[in-house]
């Protein structure tokens, strides 16, 4: 497997671009698909979660391809409902697929998606919704079968803000018939994304980004030219990962309201944080303090966000604690922190964090995404040699990442299965 080495202890210095969000590119590639006219999304980030999505939406009979940055998508000729069960179990975005086949044909075999092992993500709240809009549904041996003789409007309230069921929900009411109402819809700007596309394809969504969405149904929808919104999880990163190794950086590309609660929470810990015309210069030139979080839904402190800010936590002075309260099993990267030095006690989903002098390099693995990133942030503010092994989960999520770090003056490499350690901890 590809692993990278990060040799530690440089202060970060520079500027960077983010990427296209991730988690907007995979809603608005089957909203895309829910048109009869070509979409263009541009740009995208060409990571695997996208690419994987692509192969799925070609499997029903979708058009899709990449003209540099740009993807055109055509779901006019989509015709079949069975995507492929090894292919779908890759990806949470692959969710996207029921509300997309039950909007355009009245019926889905769509495999429980997969993804990241961060603790249990049930799928109840989309198919109470797909079931109100007047989907028969049923889940066996890992498959959500669903059939339709026609979606009808209905009033669903989303028990628990769900960002993936309320876009599942949003991308089956398009073409309903009849009005539907989203009581208690997530509120995050990758939501509000995917309803200013439909919008813009011919659907009529409002209320997106606030506590009710209205669905008036439509027959079809067409074609239009998307950019969709900057990755706010990747700037949050690249914020921390600054602010934990020191230095000066300026992060471009960025929506700063999508970050309210990090960068309270940064300046809090004595980070200097400034919002200018191209994005957010981050400074941070002495120790940090640790404070206390607690991740929420949007506006709150993103969970995706939460890894990373341990790190932080880390090595700043003092005691820090984290809540978890998105997710059930998303402190797994602690272990892997213990290894560098990190003397962190978890009970629960409570994560206290004991502030140490340095972290020290050692061999890791990440298991998620966010997890992944997290330690390569630890490399880089640990004393010495960090190998961060299993890195296809952070390029799912994250273009390049090697490259932007080396931008910023990071010493990481990324290396091919079995090659020998180009850096090393030996004097």
């Amino acid at each position: 497997m590809q692993r990278f080495e990060i040799q530690g202890g440089n202060a970060l210095q520079g500027s960077l671009e983010v990427s296209s969000s991730k988690n907007s590119t995979l809603a608005l590639m089957a909203a895309a698909a829910l048109g009869t006219e070509e979409v263009i999304l541009n740009p995208v980030p060409q990571i695997s979660d996208v690419l994987t999505l692509s192969e799925l939406l070609r499997s029903l009979g979708a058009s899709v391809r990449f003209e540099e940055n740009a993807l055109l998508i055509n779901g006019a000729a989509l015709d079949r409902y069975q995507p492929p069960y090894e292919i779908t179990r890759k990806i949470r975005g692959s969710v996207y697929l029921a509300g997309l086949l039950l909007g355009r044909l009245g019926q889905a075999e769509v495999a429980l998606p997969g993804g990241d092992e961060i603790g249990s993500r049930p799928i109840d709240q989309h198919i109470r919704g797909f079931q109100a809009l007047g989907a028969e549904i049923t889940v066996e041996h890992g498959m959500l079968i669903g059939k339709s003789r026609g979606l009808r409007g209905a009033n669903i309230f989303i028990n628990r803000s769900s960002v993936g069921a309320t876009i599942n929900l949003m991308l089956a009411a398009c073409l309903a018939s009849g009005v539907t109402i989203l009581e208690n819809p997530a509120r995050e700007p990758e939501v509000i994304d995917t309803a200013v596309l439909l919008n813009r394809m011919g659907a009529k969504i409002r209320g997106a980004g606030t506590t009710r969405i209205r669905i008036d149904g439509v027959a079809k929808l067409s074609g239009y030219e998307h950019a969709p919104i900057p990755d706010r999880i990747e700037a949050g990163t690249f914020l921390i990962a600054a602010a934990a190794a020191g230095g000066d950086v300026w992060v471009t590309n960025v929506i700063p309201d999508h970050l309210r609660m990090l960068i309270a929470k940064l300046r809090e810990a004595g980070a200097g944080v400034i919002e200018t015309e191209n994005g957010l210069r981050i400074t941070a030139r002495r120790k940090l303090r640790a404070v206390d979080v607690d991740t929420d839904v949007y506006p709150g402190f993103a969970t995706d966000l939460q890894a990373p800010f341990g790190v932080l936590l880390a090595q700043a002075a003092g005691t820090g604690i984290i809540r978890e309260n998105v997710f059930d099993n998303r402190f797994r990267y602690v272990d892997e922190l213990r290894r560098m030095g990190a003397e962190i006690k978890v009970e629960h989903e409570t994560a206290v964090f004991r502030g140490v002098e340095r972290l020290s390099g050692a061999p890791v693995d990440a298991t998620d995404i966010r997890a992944g990133v997290a330690l390569v942030i630890a490399g880089l503010v640990a004393e010495g040699l960090t190998q961060v092994f299993r890195i296809e989960h952070i390029d799912r999520g994250y273009v390049s990442i090697e490259k932007k770090l080396r931008q910023l003056g990071a010493e990481i490499q990324r290396m091919p299965p079995g090659a020998a350690p180009v850096l090393s901890n030996n004097p």
